[in-house]
């Protein structure tokens, strides 16, 4: 708020002290002093004129000062109250009720500028924290972002940048666990792939090999194929277990890959493990096959019970036989198990026999699971199928 000064031309101006000393702006003129308003009350009483107030030089009024205004930047009221409330002029009375500057002593008394610390030399303000300026009177900028945000960060130095590019770096033993988990996981994903392609997908690709198969022996059979010796790999009869809904070809030698992983069934036909044929008159026909994967045809012959048919069909003849006894494990270099008259099977004499082979425990090979059978039936394939694949 403005206020006249005594004396004045009657122009107004802002009386506010921070401006006063400034660049441009001289101070106000001083009022009356103490001594004059006494004389001047006595002339009153006396009824004589009071002399005028001496007037000073004439001296122009100072321009309305450039904005901002303390007011503008909110020093007054967000910092210390406005001025009216902080004991400002018309709060004060100053110019009228406490008459004026040097009667209250605003400057120094009251605690004026140089005694808060304000002006100091005309630096910036340090008591009360404003970054303003009195050369320009312009408020100090503070650096910001974009939006009025935080400021922005400071460009790092190169060696700084190196620093912070090395700190960034993975140190060699993060890198070494990474490529380790990473090597692990990949194993995972293999061996669950292999287990994947060994309990199921062989399955799928072995049951398909014994259809095929199974449709080429009995086309054979339908040409007229004579019996007599066969090659490696080739089928000759068609097994049945019933009990087990087990039906799958038989071929000649017990080769891996071109016999037991087709999931066929593979006839001991070769070298010192050869063994007679269904049709001999005596004689152990033994076979060998799978328990688990790749077609598994023998997977579940423990649950055979003494009695359950198993019938071998060949071009001319059904061969029935009836379940004698077994031998859950024995080493596989036991291969006495397949002679003619086999140690454990209860058999005592020369006859006509078949034996099934294959490793036990499941999922491995490292015994052999033993199975005995004895021939009850013998018939041709003109008289039909035997009762134990008609029922």
């Amino acid at each position: 708020m403005t206020a006249r000064s005594p004396g004045d031309t009657g122009e107004e101006y802002d009386p506010l002290p921070d401006r006063w000393g400034g660049p441009g702006h001289p101070e106000p003129l001083p009022g009356p002093g103490r001594a004059e308003r006494r004389r001047a009350a006595k002339g009153r009483g006396r009824g004589r004129k009071s002399p005028p107030p001496p007037q000073s030089a004439a001296v122009p009024a100072p321009a309305p000062p450039d904005p901002p205004r303390y007011r503008a930047s909110g020093w007054d009221q967000g910092h210390d109250g406005p001025r009216q409330g902080h004991g400002g002029y018309e709060a004060h009375g100053e110019y009228q009720g406490h008459g004026g500057y040097e009667a209250h002593g605003e400057y120094q008394g009251h605690g004026g500028y140089e005694a808060h610390g304000e002006y100091q030399g005309h630096q910036e303000y340090q008591g009360h924290r404003d970054h303003w300026s009195h050369q320009d009177h312009q408020p100090y900028q503070r650096h910001q972002g974009p939006g009025g945000g935080e400021p922005p960060a400071r460009r790092l130095t190169r060696v700084e940048a190196r620093r912070a590019a090395r700190a960034a770096k993975d140190s060699p033993a993060v890198v070494a666990s990474r490529a380790l988990g990473e090597l692990f996981i990949t194993f995972g994903l293999l061996m669950l792939l292999f287990v994947t392609y060994q309990l199921w997908w062989t399955n799928v690709r072995a049951g398909q090999e014994v259809d095929k198969e199974t449709n080429k022996i009995q086309d054979a059979w339908a040409k007229g194929r004579e019996p007599g010796a066969f090659k490696p790999g080739e089928g000759f009869a068609i097994m049945y277990i019933p009990k087990l809904d087990v039906v799958v070809p038989v071929a000649a030698s017990i080769d891996k890959e071109k016999v037991l992983d087709r999931g066929m069934v593979g006839h001991y036909s070769e070298g010192r493990l050869k063994t007679a044929m269904p049709s001999e008159k005596t004689g152990n026909f033994a076979v060998a096959g799978h328990r688990n994967t790749h077609g598994e045809p023998f997977r579940y012959i423990n649950r055979l019970k003494p009695g359950d048919p198993i019938v071998v069909e060949t071009r001319d003849t059904y061969y029935t036989y009836e379940m004698a006894s077994i031998l859950p494990q024995t080493p596989p270099s036991n291969v006495a198990v397949i002679g003619p008259v086999p140690p454990g099977s209860g058999f005592t004499a020369p006859g006509r026999y078949i034996t099934l082979t294959t490793c036990t425990p499941e999922f491995t090979s490292t015994y052999r699971m033993i199975v005995w059978g004895e021939l009850t039936e013998e018939r041709p394939r003109s008289k039909g199928k035997p009762d134990a694949l008609v029922g």
